[in-house]
């Protein structure tokens, strides 16, 4: 066998070796990333509390930013997965209008304003545009992102012509993860009320209301909520329901 044959082999049999080396290398160091990603327990609840604002919007304020109220609420999220949750709440604060607010010409030929306290209770799904995490719990996931939510609640407003009242909250904000289990969040929604009674004056113009949320009331809530992680998910379990 000639030298050159020889020599040939030899630079070929190094090649493969360093081809073998670079497989093995980048093959280890995928596996040790995927396992630091995964080295934190996935959490399936969040509790906590928001505090923020809260205005009353129809016929006697067209404006969301003005004449607001202290907010305050206790929540509970259960998350379905890192991009889903469904989520309970229970908010107070109080709302308030005045006929000096708004220019409209009411039939009534009175000055009216009321002041009113205002208990909501609702759930809500939530939905967020990325999977929401440190990263090495789930990989991935990233610390700030925004989300929408809809939901369902139900008001008590005070006197007068107190009640109930059904709601359907609409809401968007953003979420940041502050640390491996506290969370931040801030919010703002409007929740549709379908009715006209919220400010305790039902159709001040005599016309009767028609339509689920024609001339109807609502109330707007910005809040910051500060939760924290809890129930940790099983790792060496296969099932999400554990």
């Amino acid at each position: 066998m000639r030298i050159e044959d020889i020599y040939s082999k030899a630079k070929a049999g190094i090649r493969m070796k360093r081809r073998l080396l670079c497989v093995a290398f980048f093959t280890l160091h995928s596996s040790l990333f995927t396992l630091q990603a995964q080295d934190e327990p996935e959490y399936r609840l969040e509790v906590g509390a928001a505090a923020g604002t809260v205005a009353y919007l129809g016929d006697y304020n067209g404006n969301i930013t003005k004449g607001m109220q202290p907010w305050g609420a206790l929540m509970a999220k259960y998350r379905m997965n890192p991009r889903m949750s469904l989520g309970l709440t229970v908010g107070f604060g109080k709302v308030k209008g005045s006929s000096d607010n708004v220019k409209t010409w009411y039939p009534q030929a009175e000055r009216y304003e009321f002041n009113k306290s205002l208990i909501d209770a609702g759930i809500r799904f939530e939905y967020n545009f990325w999977a929401y995490g440190t990263g090495k719990e789930y990989r991935g996931a990233r610390r700030l992102v925004p989300f929408i939510a809809l939901g369902i609640g139900m008001a008590h407003h005070g006197k007068p012509e107190g009640g109930l009242a059904m709601n359907l909250p609409l809401g968007a904000g953003i979420k940041y993860k502050a640390a491996n289990r506290l969370n931040l969040t801030l919010e703002w929604r409007m929740h549709f009320v379908p009715s006209d009674n919220l400010d305790g004056q039902k159709d001040p113009y005599g016309i009767e209301s028609s339509g689920l949320f024609k001339n109807t009331d609502g109330f707007s809530v910005l809040q910051l909520a500060l939760t924290y992680d809890i129930w940790a998910k099983c790792k060496t379990c296969h099932s999400d329901r554990f």
